[in-house]
């Protein structure tokens, strides 16, 4: 079987796409890419476009995970609607209702296991990223815990892809971060997150779960982190969500006792801030000009988010007022990069020209601060540009 697996994609890289009837008695593109079939009722380049996705979420998801891609005896398969009364059908016929943007469809049958999209929907992107990632881990775990299942799928939840430069794009996931600080309470006993698939879930078990993986992943300590890739080796395709959620709690917890690691989350999300909060600390500590905790606050928010183009414009004023003007030009151009208010930053960039000597360019800078918001600068410009020529 495996021999017939790697002949089908190899013989599909090599001959390239094609249109097929995929059963849904729909005429869809088809391509096969990496591990994956496609087949997209927008025709032969969105199936093109959508493998190179899928592929480089598998390569994305598996840099983590490190399974053996070898093993899987069938290719993963997605169907991609663009009519929404097509897709709705679909999705019921197999589910007895309808979901938004996109799921996944798992069955005890590989070969049936798929995932399907409503592209161009508003929910596409979140629903495409969250279902891709369970498509792939149940691929090779068919019953993983709950809490990794749905504290990965979230972590993954905003690894975008840019159909422009065709692409991934990721700023790290916070939507739990602000609700389960506003729990005001001790986080619950971490046993009912590890153990849910036996005792039931527990109140905000995603957000519990999320809050796992990212202190797993982003906490900071390697001994966790190190436990946590363990415990991905001992997740066995064959036994129940049940046996393998007792398996990977005790592997955990031989590392630190349940009561310490509660602790340990609890404290990690007291210390993580969103990157609202990092603007507003960095703006706060701007203006007291404590500029080395406002540099802090930037940079970690450029971090979270980094193609955001607050946190650049700051790092070109903290640059400034150090007389790095280098610097300040680079993270200036950035955030125009991203989108800042053109006429603010050519500003800025021309007062950063002028302290670095460079007056022609200063003059440029401030002419089309002028062109772009006349009534924002024209009187400041006007008396600036005689001392620079």
């Amino acid at each position: 079987m495996k021999k017939i697996f790697n002949a089908l994609v190899f013989s599909a890289v090599l001959f390239g796409s094609l249109y097929a009837q995929d059963g849904t008695g729909l005429e869809m593109a088809e391509a096969v890419r990496g591990y994956y079939q496609v087949f997209s009722q927008r025709g032969q380049a969105d199936a093109d476009l959508l493998a190179q996705e899928m592929e480089q979420r598998f390569n994305e998801y598996n840099r983590l995970f490190h399974f053996n891609g070898q093993k899987l005896q069938n290719l993963l398969l997605i169907r991609a609607f663009e009519n929404r009364e097509a897709y709705n059908a679909y999705v019921s016929s197999r589910l007895g209702r309808t979901r938004e943007g996109a799921v996944y469809l798992h069955y005890n049958q590989p070969e049936r296991r798929e995932l399907v999209i409503l592209r161009g929907s508003p929910e596409e992107a979140w629903a495409l990223a969250h279902q891709a990632f369970i498509q792939f881990f149940r691929a090779f775990v068919p019953s993983p815990p709950s809490w990794m299942q749905d504290g990965f799928a979230i972590y993954f939840n905003t690894l975008g892809f840019d159909r422009t430069t065709g692409k991934l794009t990721y700023e790290e996931n916070l939507s739990w971060l602000e609700p389960l600080k506003n729990l005001g309470q001790p986080l619950p006993p971490l046993e009912s997150v590890f153990l849910a698939d036996i005792r039931g879930m527990p109140e905000n078990f995603q957000g519990l779960s999320w809050a796992l993986v990212s202190f797993f992943l982003n906490g900071g300590n390697p001994d966790y982190f190190r436990t946590l890739i363990e415990s991905f080796l001992i997740l066995s395709d064959s036994v129940s969500a049940a046996v393998n959620s007792e398996q990977v709690m005790q592997r955990i917890t031989l590392w630190a006792d349940i009561t310490t690691l509660r602790n340990e989350v609890q404290n990690y999300l007291t210390g993580r801030k969103t990157f609202g909060q990092l603007i507003d600390e960095g703006r706060a500590a701007y203006t007291a000009k404590d500029y080395s905790r406002a540099e802090r606050c930037f940079m970690q928010a450029a971090d979270q988010r980094s193609n955001h183009y607050v946190p650049y414009y700051y790092l070109g004023l903290l640059a400034f007022e150090e007389k790095k003007y280098e610097p300040a030009e680079a993270y200036y151009r950035l955030a125009l990069q991203y989108g800042a208010d053109q006429a603010l930053v050519q500003y800025a960039r021309g007062l950063n020209a002028a302290e670095a000597g460079r007056n022609a360019e200063a003059v440029n800078y401030l002419q089309e601060a002028v062109r772009l918001s006349p009534q924002r600068y024209k009187d400041r410009v006007d008396k600036l540009i005689p001392r620079l020529k």
